[in-house]
């Protein structure tokens, strides 16, 4: 159990947490996260610890490698938790935003690893060959901007806070509605996200298509804990059929991430730990900062008992975090 009595909830962040240098620190200390390496080298066919730590064709950002590369970090960050506690702390229920969702799963037990490092590969691959479009970030609600979004052609594809959705679309359509939006709420901003797609809405239909293929070929066992499902802000039912076509289906409709974390928190939920992945202008794994960090405590600030959050992404945060939930 978590603090204050209450539930532990791990969670994973998507695509946008990587960066070069990404688990480093972790191979040259921990020896389960080297071991998670090593598999996801042998899985994948290539060498993941010279592109996640060095990335020297700057090849990291390729979904078809990022995705691969956040989900063994999101691991590796994992093991060596376990490694340092003991495995003496173990969660309640796991979440990933997007990509993340997968790293829950294997969390939870669902997934295999090298299953998960295979579908996401392949995930990748299909989203950078057959989508199109990017991805823009607005700090209004989702009620406000859907009717813009409709307007320019746009699909939602996140409500990530009750004041921030991600919109997808071609750049000109974009564009477009960043100027509308712009024009009606001038003190709104609006960021471009950087994407190979519009990931999460309609531009994704023919990706997800070819992706049930390989979702078919997979083993999916229920999991063993409860796991929150991006496409429909519940828990996934614990019938593997329904986990695979939920997977399918979170390809090309919004991530209810707000959603996500409101079923948690309305469940009992007074901890969340955050695995992996990290953001900032710094170079080195301890110069980053969260992911989802900021998202969570927006979230929740108003809360009459907000989860109290950790991280889990580097060798700093991982120390810290194991200090405080053993004593």
């Amino acid at each position: 159990m978590g603090e204050e009595g209450g539930k532990i909830l791990f969670i994973f962040p998507g695509q946008g947490a990587q960066y070069r240098g990404m688990g480093g620190d972790l191979f040259d200390r921990y020896p389960r996260a080297r071991a998670v390496y090593g598999q996801a080298c042998d899985v994948l066919g290539f060498d993941l610890t010279a592109l996640s730590f060095d990335d020297p064709d700057n090849e990291l950002i390729l979904t078809r490698n990022t995705q691969p590369a956040l989900l063994t970090h999101h691991i590796a960050c994992l093991e060596a938790w376990r490694e340092l506690t003991g495995g003496a702390i173990t969660p309640d229920l796991c979440a990933g935003h997007s990509l993340g969702e997968y790293s829950a799963l294997v969390a939870a037990g669902a997934l295999d690893f090298a299953d998960a490092l295979r579908l996401v590969r392949r995930r990748g691959e299909l989203m950078g060959t057959h989508g199109e479009g990017e991805m823009t970030a607005f700090t209004l609600d989702l009620d406000t901007l859907r009717p813009l979004a409709d307007k320019h052609f746009c699909g939602i594809a996140g409500c990530n806070l009750p004041d921030q959705t991600v919109v997808g679309g071609r750049p000109e359509d974009l564009d477009a509605m960043a100027d509308e939006v712009l024009a009606q709420f001038p003190r709104k901003r609006a960021v471009r996200l950087r994407t190979e797609g519009a990931f999460h809405t309609y531009y994704m239909v023919t990706a997800a298509q070819h992706f049930r293929v390989e979702l078919d070929t997979v083993k999916v066992d229920a999991p063993m804990i409860q796991v929150l499902s991006n496409y429909t802000g519940a828990y996934h039912d614990p019938d593997p059929a329904v986990i695979k076509a939920r997977l399918f289906f979170q390809l090309f409709h919004p991530v209810q991430w707000l959603q996500n974390m409101q079923t948690a928190v309305a469940d009992g939920t007074r901890s969340v730990i955050e695995f992996g992945g990290g953001i900032g202008t710094g170079e080195t794994p301890a110069d980053k900062r969260p992911n989802l960090e900021g998202i969570i405590k927006k979230a929740f600030r108003r809360a009459e008992h907000p989860p109290q959050y950790h991280a889990v992404i580097n060798v700093q945060t991982l120390e810290a975090c194991a200090k405080v939930f053993s004593g």
